[in-house]
């Protein structure tokens, strides 16, 4: 008996693979001689090097809700320092917006985001602020401005901010683009490969004659889909990333690889040269793992060839892997949810994109003990810096693009205020400081930048003073009020333990007189996510 359904179980079985390869022939048959043809191409998205198993993998569809696999580093939140402890504030720049952009996805589809998806830096940097041009030949302005804190008014709030200078993009320097496009599977979704080729076209038509872009796909290994093609040939361009379709797995170590290659072979000395990436950051095949490729990015950029990473989708994003790649590939990270998004980054700041002006810039902040008894830095907790890094042009630190705008904030405690702070013991051989000047002094503190130029090794020193004019929050400028309001959203997203007395509606009232001119809407947009954010942490209780 147990023979007999043996045999009917084989006979069941090779009935059933037989079907599935009749299926399968009657699919193949219902493709057209065009997509015949186009299969048959060296490069399209499939490399060339990859077998027919791979090219032949079905399409992998992420159903909404179906599983979430994103992935957000967490942020352990600076703590407010005693400046006798701690006299010192050193970081790196941060000019990413892909937090603010991707917080905005998920308020807008009816949650609040995960608390480590908030980097606060990056809310406040989403937005341009009204600080003046540089002067003479120095690549970015400085402007310093302190008033009240507005969600603990014993305390001060000080907002430094660089402003890059503006380029024009006709008289750029000639660029030479790689395009490291992601077919994998985990890509085929309605939010990512068609959104990608949405935001590149628009890139594309931005493009001039003497600028060159090659494209690199991967999903089960790496290709290269368009040689090195004038910006002059955008038909050429756009077909070939019409061509892309998603499928296998995902290559993402050795797509870098080949991109960095095909960059480094047409390297233009006095140009642009850039690896432009966009993923969703779910790499599963070959070098794949976070260190493993930060130390390939920190090796090629060696070459003098900058990143720009760019996210796409949800539910498998990887945010924390993309932020470190930009963060040590010499470039800048944005997260790109609609076709008005790509428009920002690709067309409105296509400059700070794409041309950086200023290479490894630092900040370091001294306080004055007399002015200052605590502070702490809002934000930035990814870029914080020892103090002897600041003098050391080895150490790696964030880039200024064309245009770009860097906002920090400090929040600080006056001396002689009641704060209650971590308690240290007693110094026992360290001077205490007893220099009149230094009381005598209106200063609260001396900041200090040091930068390169894109293509030097050897830094440069700017300083600028800060004194306490004694402004309230009411008398602020507009700069500093909108960015005080984005800083407390950040706060109540975060659920801080620093938020104090911060309050939607203080946030809402603060951002409603600083939306100044406003001419993209952004400000305004910002203001219905802070209400959308009020009224969904009322239904959640």
């Amino acid at each position: 008996m147990s023979e007999r359904i043996t045999r009917i179980i084989k006979h069941g079985c090779v009935y059933l693979l037989a079907v599935a390869m009749l299926s399968a022939c009657a699919r193949d048959a219902k493709r057209t001689s065009s997509e015949i043809a186009d299969a048959s191409k060296p490069s399209p998205y499939i490399p060339a090097t990859s077998n027919a198993q791979e090219a032949l993998q079905p399409e992998y569809k992420v159903q909404k809700g179906e599983f979430n696999t994103e992935d957000y580093k967490k942020i352990d939140e600076n703590e407010f320092l005693a400046v006798n402890e701690n006299p010192l504030s050193t970081f790196s720049i941060d000019v990413d917006t892909a937090s603010y952009s991707n917080v905005r996805r998920f308020i807008n589809n009816g949650q609040l985001p995960p608390k480590d998806a908030v980097r606060i830096e990056e809310l406040i940097n989403y937005f341009k602020y009204n600080y003046p041009q540089p002067e003479g030949d120095a690549p970015f302005s400085i402007s310093t401005e302190l008033a009240d804190c507005p969600w603990e008014t014993s305390h001060k709030l000080v907002q430094i901010g660089l402003q890059g200078k503006n380029l024009d993009i006709s008289k750029a320097p000639p660029s030479n683009l790689v395009f490291l496009l992601d077919t994998s599977g985990s890509m085929n979704s309605p939010d990512k490969l068609p959104l990608l080729k949405q935001a590149f076209k628009l890139l594309v038509n931005q493009l001039r004659e003497k600028d060159h872009i090659s494209i690199v796909a991967y999903a089960g290994s790496a290709g290269l889909v368009l040689e090195p093609t004038s910006g002059s040939n955008k038909e050429k361009i756009l077909a070939a990333i019409e061509r892309l379709e998603a499928g296998g797995s995902t290559a993402g170590g050795a797509g870098i690889q080949l991109a960095y290659n095909v960059a480094k072979e047409n390297f233009i000395a006095s140009g642009n040269n850039r690896v432009i990436l966009a993923t969703d950051g779910d790499f599963n095949v070959g070098v794949s793992s976070e260190g493993e490729l930060v130390r390939l990015i920190e090796e090629k950029r060696q070459d003098g060839i900058f990143l720009t990473v760019v996210g796409f989708g949800t539910g498998n994003l990887k945010d924390s892997k993309m932020e470190q790649l930009a963060d040590k590939g010499n470039g800048n990270y944005a997260y790109i949810d609609s076709v008005q998004e790509a428009r920002k980054v690709f067309i409105n700041e296509m400059g700070g994109t794409l041309f950086t002006i200023a290479k490894d810039v630092k900040i370091q902040v001294e306080f004055n003990p007399t002015r200052v008894q605590a502070y702490r830095l809002i934000g930035y907790e990814n870029r914080l810096l020892k103090a002897e890094d600041f003098n050391d042009d080895r150490k790696d630190a964030g880039e200024l693009g064309a245009g770009h705008s860097v906002t920090a904030l400090y929040e600080i405690v006056p001396a002689g205020a009641n704060a209650k702070l971590p308690k240290v013991d007693a110094l026992k051989y360290q001077e205490k400081m007893t220099k009149l000047e230094a009381y005598a002094s209106n200063e609260v503190m001396m900041i200090k930048l040091r930068y390169k130029a894109p293509q030097e090794s050897d830094s440069k020193l700017l300083s600028r003073a800060v004194v306490d004019d004694r402004k309230n929050i009411e008398s602020a400028s507009v700069n500093f009020k909108f960015a005080a309001a984005v800083a407390e959203f950040g706060l109540l997203l975060r659920d801080s333990r620093f938020k104090a007395n911060a309050s939607h509606e203080r946030c809402l009232e603060l951002a409603n007189q600083s939306r100044g001119e406003d001419e993209e809407g952004y400000r305004r947009e910002f203001i219905s996510l802070v209400e959308k954010s009020k009224d969904l942490l009322r239904k959640n209780g």
